[in-house]
């Protein structure tokens, strides 16, 4: 793509700063551009590991996506019949709601509060307990929630009668020879290996609403994965949500829902202290684009990712 570099000046990324990004269009070679260091020193290449933050949201959802196709998770099942600890009000929340953020779950910044530093599943599940009632209805409004996912991920892992990273690597990464991803649980803050963000904000070890940590090459892979429909489970994860009145939200199973020159684009984010990442594919023209940047706050990546798909549309 010659007008590569001239996109990742105009986004405002100077040639040192640490970026790196995939692009593929069908059964072409990928194209991968990387830059800058990481925070050890070492050279940012596609194949180095780095936290997906809530890009990890997808693999979640393609994981109950397969457990609905086995009949072993029915998403119209109250939360509470997977997480009984949780306060009554769970008995009123389905996993749909969970899936699509419509669970009028408590504002994740009050259960940070009530976290004590203790960023694990378990952190924000014992966090919700303290809770008790819910925002709102549930199915009644769009609030975008990790908490939500991390419920959700228990709720797969009961399912699964197994731990979420055995069941992805299995039933995901390895079919799809995805061999630099997995989900970390810690203790470490990292996995061996990759590239860890900054001392003072180390990433969560919640799983569900991230926890995955992978390359721009894995990504990459991952994503035209679903625009073949390898998996078999395209369909059911760009299926949008709707609210319990019928009204149609622009939110899939982890992705969002947008369109660009006419084209249907599945896409999300992700985001922590000193880390940027967006994910997009155009599964009628066979396209993804990856993009992750370590030491970055800013929201540069979106006027990146809307320069390259000008490119590719």
């Amino acid at each position: 793509m010659p007008r590569l570099p001239q996109r990742i000046a105009e986004a405002g990324y100077h040639p040192g700063e640490p970026l790196v990004l995939g692009l593929q269009h069908r059964d072409d070679p990928p194209l991968f551009h990387a830059q800058g260091l990481t925070a050890t020193g070492g050279t940012l290449t596609a194949t180095t590991p780095v936290y997906a933050a809530s890009l990890s949201k997808q693999i979640t959802a393609a994981c109950a996506a397969l457990l609905v196709q086995q009949g072993a998770l029915d998403l119209g099942s109250a939360v509470s019949d997977w997480l009984p600890q949780l306060p009554a009000w769970a008995e009123a929340v389905r996993l749909r709601h969970l899936l699509h953020h419509i669970a009028a779950l408590p504002p994740d910044a009050e259960i940070d509060a009530l976290m004590n530093g203790d960023r694990t599943s378990h952190g924000v599940i014992r966090a919700l307990t303290r809770f008790p009632a819910l925002q709102g209805r549930p199915g009644s409004e769009y609030v975008y929630s990790n908490a939500g996912y991390v419920c959700l991920a228990a709720a797969v892992e009961r399912a699964a009668d197994q731990p979420l990273p055995g069941f992805a690597h299995h039933h995901l990464f390895a079919p799809l020879a995805m061999n630099d991803t997995c989900y970390w649980p810690g203790p470490a803050p990292a996995p061996p290996g990759a590239a860890p963000l900054a001392r003072r904000h180390p990433a969560p070890l919640s799983l569900g609403d991230g926890g995955v940590w992978t390359t721009a090459r894995d990504l990459l892979r991952w994503s035209q994965a679903l625009n073949a429909d390898e998996l078999g489970i395209s369909a059911l994860l760009q299926t949008p949500g709707r609210l319990e009145d019928g009204t149609p939200i622009d939110y899939a199973w982890g992705m969002g829902v947008r369109t660009h020159a006419g084209h249907r684009v599945y896409r999300h984010g992700g985001g922590w202290w000193g880390l940027r990442a967006r994910l997009a594919r155009l599964p009628e023209l066979g396209v993804s684009v990856v993009l992750i940047a370590i030491a970055d706050d800013t929201e540069r990546l979106g006027d990146l990712l809307s320069g390259l798909l000008d490119e590719v549309t």
